[in-house]
């Protein structure tokens, strides 16, 4: 079974609080992309003739980069629901991994709610949506977003959902400067502000409208990232000198995206954007 993992952005990212156990109260925008990591699962026996027994759970990845044990949460995911229904099978994992490492763009997380979708089907388990998305909320605030298969606005820590279904713009072409950035250390690194009154009360009602939704593309973790990496705001720059209706960093970096009214536009810009050093670029459908 081979399962497709989207990668996302963050139309807009407000911090509006944070609890007493260090995490911070988000207000955001999320968007599902047409940036795909690819997850294959393979039932596998665990004995062969005379041959050793083969672990429980196997994970490699195409990145060398990622880990392979329990410290990659595609794994994580799979012993998780693995154990919730006594899976005694072998199942070997493999990741296609497109989508940038430390980008922003919700690789890990997406490719975890994939695992747990995946593995629910490939052993009949029977989970309903609202237990595997409990199940990745264990696993990080990120995951049930992707198990949702929906734009959302999310609030807290990731576990208020809320669908949305109209966006102004169709396509957006993703930027990666070429390096991560650690999310826990712009976190850290964030100076506490209130968001305006009218950012976090009234999206809502903005979101209904297309000049409301040009208002919310606001992302509060900028100040952190684009001062310790310069080159994150050039390209944000870039992208709108390049034609993007936007421009923001999804997350907490290091990619940034520009919003496109038409292919057309965006295509344009993409293949002007190929050519500048050290960047992989991305024309991507907003999957809303």
């Amino acid at each position: 079974m081979k399962i497709r993992a989207p990668a996302k952005i963050n139309l807009g990212l407000r911090i509006v609080g944070k609890r007493d156990d260090g995490y911070h109260l988000l207000d955001t925008i999320m968007v599902r992309v047409s940036l795909y990591d690819e997850i294959g699962m393979t039932k596998a026996r665990r004995f062969s003739g005379g041959a050793a027994r083969l672990p429980r759970l196997t994970v490699t990845c195409s990145n060398p980069s990622v880990p392979s044990g329990e410290g990659n949460l595609v794994y994580q995911a799979a012993d998780l629901i693995m154990k919730g229904r006594n899976v005694e099978e072998a199942v070997k994992i493999h990741i296609e991994k497109r989508i940038p490492l430390g980008a922003g763009l919700g690789g890990g997380s997406s490719d975890a709610a994939a695992t747990l979708i995946g593995l629910n089907r490939l052993f009949r388990l029977n989970y309903s949506l609202q237990q595997l998305k409990k199940l990745g909320y264990s696993l990080g605030a990120d995951v049930p977003f992707f198990i949702g298969g929906i734009s959302a606005r999310v609030r807290g820590i990731g576990e208020r959902l809320s669908p949305l279904r109209a966006l102004s713009w169709d396509w957006a072409l993703i930027v990666y400067p070429g390096f991560p950035v650690a999310t826990d250390w712009v976190y850290r690194n964030f100076q506490a502000k209130l968001t305006k009154p009218i950012a976090n009360t009234s999206i809502t009602s903005l979101l209904n409208k297309s000049f409301g939704q040009r208002r919310l593309l606001v992302n509060d973790l900028e100040t952190v990232t684009l001062a310790r990496y310069p080159r994150i705001g050039f390209l944000k720059e870039k992208l709108i000198d390049e034609g993007a209706a936007e421009a923001l960093m999804s997350g907490s970096g290091s990619a940034v995206f520009g919003l496109f009214d038409s292919r057309g536009k965006a295509a344009r810009a993409f293949s002007r954007l190929q050519k500048e050093d050290g960047v992989e670029t991305f024309l991507v459908r907003l999957l809303s």
